[in-house]
């Protein structure tokens, strides 16, 4: 068997598993490749931020790259690598075409992260005030977009067994160009009791429009109830990057505080009694709601928060999309010892059967060496991915010399 050995990692941007669930699912990847023998170069248009994890000190080859360059042509040339991964739809669209004309024995991935595609429509219906319906996805051209990145790479990880139905079932996207490889977990082995904790918690970064949303409708729709019922209690939220908005829902006098970035999650979450994430819209895996069960802290969130999470498992707490019976089910882990013993123990058989590494990496590893050896037969297979390859890589390359001829003057 062909052993690999070098992966490129074009990265949408610098991981930051701090301040998001996309950068600790990034931090995953590179820890199950590299624990696997690959050498990691990651590479990204984006600028180094200030609390992006320090790849160098992990044995990893970074390089800001440039967008229309020919000289991310030169250096892929030099790199050869036996697979190039894509952080996101976007970044396969930017440099899917220079991967394939520069290495065409190159194995690609794409990290979906979550579908972007339906998380807007998702995120459109909210606004237009009514249900979503899947014949939404159709209208947006950002589906096209998504599942034609999809087609053109030889493998496209999911996190969500939802997502992985909808491609199949309402694109029609083959099972073999997909793969299951959720967010992993671990269960804590030290966390405090129910005696020990206090307050109500949300998590997430901001730069997430339904983080964003969320909070919001916290704010207005839940916890005025809420804290009606409960005036003793406190609602923290947590998350990197709030705006302006979302700062200006700082009330203590209501008890509900925004605390903005905070350097350990984990500690936040383990000491909280109770997560509450009314999630309106969004997509994938929700790694708050992960990492909520890992610490042991029962959640109240939307369909859509758990969305393919526990599969037949039951839920570490409450699912609730009605305000009132989302505050009712807050209440009841929050003051019912009982009761949220019963739901953390739910929360960590989630973890255990669904989402600890040993359950996914070996075959996700087998699974890529029997890809790369079946290279050739398996592209053939995919033929409107080769069409769709084929036009793509004409308009968008020409497209891309233009603007690269253009900025030279």
């Amino acid at each position: 068997m062909l052993k690999l050995k070098t992966l490129l990692i074009i990265g949408f941007v610098w991981p930051e598993p701090k301040s998001s669930a996309a950068g600790s699912r990034m931090m995953q990847l590179i820890a199950l490749f590299q624990g696997n023998g690959y050498e990691i170069t990651f590479v990204s248009t984006a600028q180094n931020l200030e609390f992006s994890e320090d790849l160098t000190s992990l044995g990893i080859t970074i390089k800001i790259i440039e967008l229309n360059s020919f000289t991310f042509d030169d250096f892929i040339k030099e790199l050869q690598p036996e697979i190039a991964l894509f952080d996101r739809f976007m970044v396969e669209e930017q440099f899917g075409w220079r991967v394939s004309e520069s290495c065409p024995n190159t194995l690609k991935i794409l990290n979906t992260e979550d579908l972007h595609c339906l998380r807007n429509a998702r995120q459109l219906a909210v606004k237009e005030n009514r249900n979503f319906d899947l014949d939404d996805l159709f209208d947006l051209d950002i589906t096209k977009r998504e599942i034609a990145s999809i087609l053109r790479c030889d493998l496209t990880l999911i996190v969500s067994e939802f997502e992985i139905e909808l491609l199949q079932n309402q694109f029609k996207v083959a099972k073999s160009l997909l793969y299951h490889l959720p967010i992993f977990s671990e269960n804590l082995n030290v966390i405090p009791t129910y005696d020990k904790r206090n307050d109500f918690v949300f998590i997430g970064n901001f730069l997430h429009e339904p983080n964003c949303d969320c909070v919001k409708y916290l704010s207005e729709s839940i916890w005025p109830i809420l804290h009606s019922k409960l005036p003793e209690a406190k609602m923290l939220v947590y998350g990197a990057y709030p705006s302006n908005k979302v700062l200006e829902l700082h009330k203590p006098k209501s008890n509900f505080y925004i605390m903005g970035r905070t350097d350990s999650a984990i500690d936040v979450v383990k000491n909280a009694k109770v997560v509450l994430a009314p999630i309106r819209f969004g997509a994938g895996i929700k790694g708050k709601l992960l990492e909520a069960m890992q610490c042991g802290t029962p959640s109240v969130t939307s369909s859509i928060g758990s969305e393919a999470m526990n599969g037949t498992l039951d839920w570490n707490g409450f699912i609730k999309d009605n305000p009132g019976d989302f505050v009712s089910a807050a209440i009841a882990l929050y003051q019912d010892k009982n009761l949220w013993y019963k739901c953390q123990k739910n929360g960590f058989e989630i973890v255990e059967l669904r989402y600890k590494k040993s359950l996914f990496e070996t075959d996700f590893i087998t699974s890529l060496h029997s890809l790369f050896e079946g290279l050739s037969v398996r592209r053939k297979a995919n033929f409107i991915g080769s069409i769709l390859q084929h036009h793509f890589l004409s308009s968008t390359k020409y497209m891309s010399k233009w603007i690269e001829e253009k900025n030279k003057k």
